[in-house]
């Protein structure tokens, strides 16, 4: 069996496609066809676009989130680490 490749395009190029599709100057279908893409896929980045555009602004609170959640993650391994250390040298001292 033939197997098909799938183009891959880049998150600039599916933004620029989506932002134009909110336009509505063109049809999906004439988009896609002038941008190489099958119109089902503009719709659905045109619909992508509107379901994430609030994530846009509110990307400094989530961030502080993640970084309250890395250094917590961060801190947690290194007891982790310590304590194993500390009973792999009690297990060789007790052989």
């Amino acid at each position: 069996m033939k197997q098909r490749n799938k183009k891959r395009f880049d998150p600039e190029f599916k933004a620029r496609v989506a932002l134009e599709a909110l336009q509505e100057k063109e049809s999906l279908a004439q988009l896609g066809r002038r941008h190489g893409v099958h119109p089902v896929l503009v719709g659905q980045w045109k619909k992508q676009l509107l379901e994430k555009a609030a994530t846009a602004f509110t990307t400094e609170a989530a961030g502080r989130d993640a970084e309250k959640v890395q250094d917590e993650l961060l801190r947690k391994i290194g007891e982790l680490t310590v304590e194993r250390d500390f009973l792999a040298r009690g297990l060789q001292r007790s052989r």
